[in-house]
């Protein structure tokens, strides 16, 4: 197996247990902090085409910055649109082997793209 992006905010509990997870498995985990470094349209269209989900997925719904912008989580572009402006409300961790991708809620989600 290739490494997996984890998609990581390290100041969440869950995504701290997912990126623990791939270590203790011995995967080779290139970590993305999104937040300092926010996914662009065409990535988050790529990710989407990835999970085996749904657009409202990918959102944090609870996030002041969801709740202000009033778009519907089942348009993918109206999401897209929203987390490339609000990257906070990105769900995480998501962990994407370049050919799949999970939500890692819960963390052991990700043990998913080891089988």
């Amino acid at each position: 197996m290739s490494s997996i992006t984890l998609l990581h905010n390290p100041r969440c509990s869950k995504s701290r247990e997912a990126l623990a997870l791939l270590d203790e498995a011995g995967i080779d985990v290139c970590v993305r902090r999104y937040l300092d470094d926010p996914l662009n349209g065409e990535e988050l269209r790529a990710l989407l085409a990835r999970l085996d989900g749904s657009p409202r997925d990918l959102v944090r719904a609870n996030e002041t910055e969801w709740k202000t912008l009033g778009a519907d989580r089942d348009d993918a572009e109206q999401v897209i649109a929203a987390i490339v402006a609000h990257p906070r409300i990105l769900q995480r961790p998501i962990a994407d082997d370049g050919e799949r991708a999970v939500i890692g809620r819960p963390p052991e989600n990700v043990q998913a793209l080891l089988d």
